[in-house]
């Protein structure tokens, strides 16, 4: 097949669930024999989108990308107006909800006219995700045209009741999605029956990283510590989990230590028992998580957690939000991880961890079980290839 995935960022050096999520899909597609190439942003940051990639096109691991420039975004503005769309009175009215999505973007001028004179020669075009401008925009470009699919990589967040996003939930031909939870907030909240499949997100099961390596660069010593690894932002439950943390040291002094490995969007105060490590690659971050006693995820808002299964490859028990639906579902099914809502869990869960090593690695080994049985490459990739082949032979 030759396919086309749309996104707002791609790249090695590109953070971000989603964006490695798409990335991988397109290099393994690629290797697998299909013709696959991308359109994308010369935007390295979501959160500023300049432009540091230059315009045009180049390979990227056997992919043809195409790079176009976008708009910076105008911070001063989207702040106030992001407040206002997603935290302030409802309902919000549907020019300021245009608005602020033209305010969020990325906006980019040439991504409409190159989707005109490109999209035909593709058997699907692929969107990743349903949230920015290059979903929004591009997709009424392309379809009816040629068979659509979106990875929504959706959950239950404010944008989500956004009537914005009705139009373009029932637009495409198709959705893949990550876990059986974002299948079901997307059939629930947009009502929409289309070819779908529960595709998830595959792994390498032969990863291995160097926690002595991690201790030494991070300056960790032999002292126990539990890891964070994503954006470093308070929508990824970064400012919850440092007072949690912090909160937890003063009832429970001791060497205990957090490092959060991430892109710094908001970074915590200083504090001596946590590290935090700014953005680093793979081999870096299997490190940091090779020498946890247990990865913590945060995070309110996921559609599956690439960290959480990272960690289970390596065999890491974890301690995740319960009150995000994803989440406790992993938790739920894999019996790798302990869910914990509010403090008083938290505490209780780390305790678990800290001071019963045979029940902390039975749960990694459970987290380890269960991405062997659900999430393989090969396993993963075969679903995908099947939902494909059924839109394009009926798109």
């Amino acid at each position: 097949m030759h396919l086309l995935y749309v996104a707002q960022r791609y790249g090695h050096d590109v953070p971000g669930g989603a964006e490695v999520h798409c990335r991988q899909f397109a290099t393994r597609l690629a290797a697998r024999g299909h013709e696959v190439e991308v359109v994308t942003t010369c935007a390295r940051s979501y959160v500023t989108w300049q432009n540091e990639y230059p315009p045009g096109t180049t390979d990227i691991d056997g992919v043809t990308v195409h790079r176009l420039g976008a708009h910076p975004r105008d911070l001063r503005l989207f702040g106030p107006l992001n407040a206002r769309v997603t935290l302030g009175e409802k309902p919000v009215a549907l020019h300021v909800q245009e608005e602020w999505m033209r305010s969020q973007g990325p906006t980019v001028p040439d991504l409409a006219p190159w989707l005109d004179r490109n999209a035909g020669r593709f058997d699907a075009v692929i969107f990743f995700t349903y949230l920015y401008a290059t979903a929004f925009e591009g997709m009424p470009r392309v379809a009816g045209r040629v068979p659509v699919v979106l990875h929504p990589t959706a959950h239950q967040e404010p944008t989500l009741d956004l009537v914005l996003f009705d139009a373009v939930f029932r637009m495409p031909d198709a959705f893949a999605f990550s876990t059986e939870e974002e299948q079901d907030l997307v059939e629930r909240r947009f009502r929409v029956t289309r070819p779908s499949a529960v595709v998830g997100i595959g792994f390498d099961l032969d990863v291995v990283g160097d926690g002595d390596g991690a201790r030494r660069r991070f300056g960790l010593g032999d002292d126990p510590y539990l890891v964070v690894v994503g954006r470093v932002d308070p929508a990824k439950g970064s400012t919850e989990v440092f007072d949690f943390f912090v909160a937890y040291k003063q009832r429970r002094p001791g060497p205990l230590r957090l490092v959060v490995v991430g892109e710094p969007v908001d970074p915590p105060p200083p504090h001596p028992d946590v590290v935090v490590t700014g953005f680093v690659d793979d081999e870096v971050k299997r490190g940091a998580v090779d020498g946890a006693l247990a990865l913590v995820q945060p995070s309110y808002f996921e559609s599956f957690s690439m960290v959480l299964a990272e960690a289970w490859v390596q065999q890491k028990a974890a301690l995740v939000q319960g009150h995000c639906a994803v989440l406790e579902g992993h938790a739920r099914r894999s019996g790798g991880a302990i869910a914990y809502r509010g403090y008083a869990e938290f505490e209780a869960a780390v305790d678990v961890v800290t001071s019963d090593p045979a029940l902390a690695a039975g749960l990694g080994r459970a987290g380890r079980r269960y991405v062997e049985e659900r999430f393989a490459w090969d396993a993963v990739l075969d679903r995908y290839e099947d939902l494909l082949a059924r839109v394009t032979l009926t798109g």
